[in-house]
């Protein structure tokens, strides 16, 4: 499996798993990131989620009586449990999806500063207009103050309960479906879920043949048409809240899978632009922008999940951060590295192919990484060596010479004469001139000193050659046509010699 795909199933399997979260924590009526502090309400009216959580859950189980207790209200004992019951109507068929928004934290949202012991749960459509509805903190006997719902809320509820007309989907299926639940969400939904979802999945993918339909834009698709769905049925509070969930969590998996793909077809792209040019040391550059692109943005997905949850991540930020600077303090001499390696391709100091003397190592460059550089040696082994320690070091780079110098000195024997050496050095000056690769401005011959042994010309001039090699191939042309010349003109070169002479003894000289 390819790492695309890899990454694509990790992907789909958090779009997945998310939703059994959400039930779970909606189910037991403890809010996502409540402290441990065990409540000092027993019915968990601490927090204005606590009170609409434990208000939804006593009214499911049919104890209104209990579910009376929630409700900042003169009535009691049936007239009571009759507006909880409407309440819970309203509540569970009209309440907006988004428990996560609803504060979890005894002081309450604060909202409106000027009334803090009032906190808005949501906001219901109804005939005449919005219509808010707030829980506010009261005195129940002796006890603590309580988030109880607002007296003004329960004013308006028998007018918002008249209006409901509940149709729900429950009576035309078995009751072996929708009676029985888990985690609180009823069997219907989880079969649903986990047999409907991926046949509808798998039954776009049959358009491919007519229409090619990618798996990110499928999950769109289906997020679109599940929340058009929900919003057209009459589903209870929990089932809307699991299904709004599963429909957040598509969408923002399949925008991070096609983000994903983009940064792969960007790669694909940039890599056909780099191997029809001589930057082939930057596809590991491209490689690591590939994969910075693809950390950015699942991190920007799970971040957007994690907003949509009502997770504050500021403190998940602040731990990576702090764990960042330690893994850096940790590998110091490995972002050096990668440091290195970057300013190496960036500045383009090194590239594959260069023959190049770092320190007293010489060779052919075979590898431009970001952590290291591979060059092949004269005697064909292999080194590696730390960015890190290029970028410090002095580099000569031989295969990037505009021109080679071709100089010499020839040394002729003292039985040349000055005719000779004036028509050698004049010949020589002259075919210089002629030559094509021959740069004309650098030109120099002349005699430029009487030698122990020779009298030595010295020939300058700077060759334009394609690489070292055609440099080689272009001086010993020039060699030749130098021994001719001088073999022209009756002179030969010289070589080192030492004449001794011996004196006759006096003993020898009068014998």
């Amino acid at each position: 499996m390819t790492p695309v795909r890899v990454r694509c199933a990790l992907i789909v399997m958090a779009a997945l798993l998310a939703p059994l979260w959400v039930a779970s924590s909606v189910a037991t009526a403890q809010p996502a990131g409540a402290t441990a502090e065990a409540p000092k309400d027993p019915l968990g009216r601490d927090t204005p989620r606590g009170t609409l959580l434990g208000f939804m859950s006593a009214a499911r189980q049919g104890n209104l009586d209990l579910a009376a207790l929630y409700l900042n209200t003169p009535l009691r004992d049936k007239a009571a449990a009759e507006l909880a019951s409407q309440l819970f109507l309203v509540l569970d068929s009209r309440l907006p999806a988004r428990l996560q928004n609803v504060s979890d934290v005894p002081a309450g949202s604060l909202a409106n500063p000027l009334k803090p012991d009032q906190d808005l749960i949501g906001t219901i459509d109804a005939d005449d207009g919005r219509v808010d509805i707030f829980v506010e903190r009261a005195a129940r006997g002796s006890s603590e103050r309580v988030w109880l719902f607002a007296r003004r809320t329960l004013d308006g509820i028998p007018a918002l309960y008249d209006e409901v007309h509940v149709v729900s989907i429950d009576r035309f299926l078995p009751t072996f479906l929708t009676r029985p639940r888990i985690a609180g969400i009823r069997w219907i939904d989880w079969i649903m879920f986990f047999v409907g979802l991926p046949l509808l999945y798998g039954l776009l993918g049959l358009f491919a043949p007519v229409i090619r339909v990618p798996g990110p834009a499928r999950l769109i698709v289906l997020a679109v048409g599940l929340r058009w769905t929900v919003h057209g049925l009459d589903q209870p509070l929990i089932a809307r809240q699991f299904w709004t969930a599963t429909t957040a969590m598509l969408f923002v998996s399949g925008i991070v899978w096609i983000g994903l793909m983009l940064a792969r077809v960007a790669e694909s792209y940039a890599l056909k632009r780099v191997e029809r040019s001589t930057r082939s040391d930057a596809k590991s550059l491209l490689r690591l922008a590939r994969h910075t692109a693809d950390v950015i943005i699942v991190f920007v997905g799970g971040l957007s999940v994690l907003r949509y949850f009502g997770i504050d991540a500021t403190a998940a930020l602040a731990g990576l951060g702090i764990g960042g600077i330690a893994v850096a303090l940790s590998a110091q001499k490995t972002l050096e590295n990668v440091i290195g390696g970057l300013s190496i391709i960036f500045d383009e100091a090194v590239r594959v192919g260069d023959f190049i003397k770092v320190g007293a190592t010489a060779g052919t460059v075979e590898y431009v990484g970001l952590r290291s550089t591979r060059i092949r040696t004269m005697d064909r082994t292999l080194m590696t060596i730390p960015n890190g320690q290029i970028a410090t070091l002095n580099i000569e780079t031989a295969s990037e010479r505009d021109k080679y110098w071709f100089h010499h000195f020839i040394g002729l024997t003292y039985s040349t004469t000055a005719e000779q050496l004036r028509a050698i050095v004049g010949e020589i000056r002259e075919h210089l001139l002629q030559h094509s690769r021959a740069d004309d401005s650098s030109i120099r011959v002349r005699v430029v000193r009487f030698a122990p042994s020779s009298i030595d010309i010295e020939i300058s001039v700077y060759l334009f050659a394609q690489d070292w090699d055609n440099f080689l191939e272009l001086q010993e042309s020039l060699l030749f046509d130098i021994m001719g010349m001088v073999d022209r003109h009756g002179s030969s070169f010289a070589f080192p010699t030492q004449t001794i002479q011996v004196a006759p003894s006096e003993s020898f000289l009068h014998s």
